[in-house]
């Protein structure tokens, strides 16, 4: 088995933990291939080492017969790794080093229960939509995707009025802070917290929610993922901020927008008892009864 391995820091309180993570994978001879400044920190940081067959720096390293990703770290970390593994067919593993993670969404605690089990080939592959920008200025280059959420948001203090557009029939101008297009995966981010939907992650969808709408009875929007969506921000003397996920630009009022499903789906593992809703009740905590 071949596994590459990303990250980029961790507290001194995950120290024992990565020593699991490749004592656990060496027992197993898994091929390693480590991020190399990952790697220099893990030998200036953590006290040891790591044995390792191999360093990759960018997309280009990584070999088309790697079995698995291992992210560690956050969600944030998790978002990382997809621009190495988007032409590589390589599903990702979110392992943890904090507390809180839908996307890195095994725990610290579970690092040997979850490797024996990919070794056991107990586990299942999620495919996970991402939607894509394209746009009349090349605006991320070729990172013009988002797993989590595409986002239009003010630069100043006041509001921005966006025109959208569901397969070029006018659906609706927005006088808000600014507008988020969540996939499923995201809607337990960014989204969320605006009000959006928690929707499946299967669901086939897309959700258009505002961030601090002037109309109050403007609500979050869920649409086929199928659908062709077209954001123009009026003329104003201000720019405002685009995001796809961690990855921010600002322009003007004169570049056209339009986004709709990418053309490729993330792989996650899904490990057996760690699903979608287990997530929710766990990282939302959902039925937890807060008067005991």
């Amino acid at each position: 088995m071949k596994i590459t391995i990303y990250g980029k820091t961790f507290n001194p309180g995950f120290r024992p933990y990565i020593k699991e993570l490749f004592k656990k994978l060496h027992e197993n001879s898994v091929e390693i291939i480590i991020y190399k400044p990952f790697l220099e920190f893990i030998r200036d940081n953590a006290g040891f080492d790591p044995m390792q067959e191999g360093i990759f720096r960018d997309h280009d390293d990584i070999r088309d017969d790697t079995d698995f990703m291992i992210s560690i770290g956050g969600d944030g970390t998790f978002l990382e790794t997809i621009p190495f593994i988007r032409n590589h067919n390589v599903p990702i593993i979110g392992l943890n080093s904090g507390r809180l993670g839908f996307l890195a969404n095994i725990s610290k605690e579970e690092i040997s229960s979850a490797l024996q089990a990919i070794f056991e080939n107990d586990y299942k592959i999620e495919q996970r939509t991402l939607i894509k920008l394209d746009s009349s200025k090349n605006i991320f280059g070729d990172l013009n995707f988002a797993l989590n959420e595409i986002t239009i948001q003010k630069k100043e203090s006041s509001m921005i009025t966006i025109d959208a557009f569901l397969n070029d029939d006018f659906l609706n101008t927005y006088w808000t802070d600014g507008l988020i297009i969540s996939t499923p995966t995201g809607s337990t981010a960014y989204s969320l917290s605006v009000g959006g939907p928690i929707v499946l992650p299967d669901s086939n969808n897309f959700i258009i929610a505002p961030i601090a709408s002037h109309n109050l009875t403007v609500r979050p929007l869920v649409v086929p993922d199928d659908d062709i969506i077209t954001l123009k921000v009026r003329k104003s003397r201000e720019k405002f901020f685009i995001t796809a996920d961690n990855r921010t630009s600002l322009i003007d009022s004169s570049v056209k927008l339009k986004l709709y499903k990418a053309d490729f789906k993330l792989k996650m593992l899904k490990l057996p008892n760690n699903n979608f809703y287990s997530t929710i009740r766990n990282k939302l905590m959902w039925g937890v009864d807060k008067r005991n």
